[in-house]
């Protein structure tokens, strides 16, 4: 079901001509914001504290997140994409981004695999909205920043 409504929601933001269009020329630092939410990573290392999250799971993947997240703060007060390094601040971020949050995924299917019990936390509202609406639209945002920043790589030196 992710990977269905990541790949919906990349089609439609390269499919849709007025989304395509909004997509590639709003100021970068509202899609980025939108990975501010990725501070649910706390909220994970809390469950982990209660035992309701493995190791596993709730330390690295909370922490990525938190990292991540905090990232994205600093780029959205102190940077640019079109000033100079901010082609390149926007593009790490973004790559990192991208990493942490496969490596999330795929630890998260992994332990769905391997001990299912561990992960039920994630079955039940409020974070099976992660599994169906927020982590598909993070992995879908970061292709299409991708996209949008290899569009845009500056000529020279920035």
């Amino acid at each position: 079901m992710l990977l269905g409504l990541t790949v919906l929601a990349v089609v439609l933001g390269l499919a849709r001509p007025t989304l395509r269009t909004w997509l590639m020329t709003v100021d970068e630092r509202l899609l980025v914001g939108f990975h501010l939410t990725r501070f649910v990573g706390v909220y994970f290392l809390v469950l982990y504290g209660r035992g309701e999250l493995p190791f596993d799971f709730a330390v690295p993947g909370g922490w990525g997140d938190i990292a991540v997240a905090t990232l994205a703060l600093g780029l959205i007060v102190g940077w640019r994409a079109t000033r100079v390094g901010g082609w390149w601040a926007y593009s790490i971020w973004n790559v990192l981004g991208l990493i942490d949050i496969a490596f999330v995924v795929a630890t998260a299917a992994r332990l769905a695999l391997t001990a299912p019990d561990s992960m039920q936390a994630l079955l039940r509202l409020p974070l099976n909205l992660l599994l169906t609406w927020l982590v598909p639209i993070v992995i879908a945002s970061h292709v299409l920043l991708g996209i949008r920043f290899a569009r845009r790589r500056p000529a020279g030196r920035r």
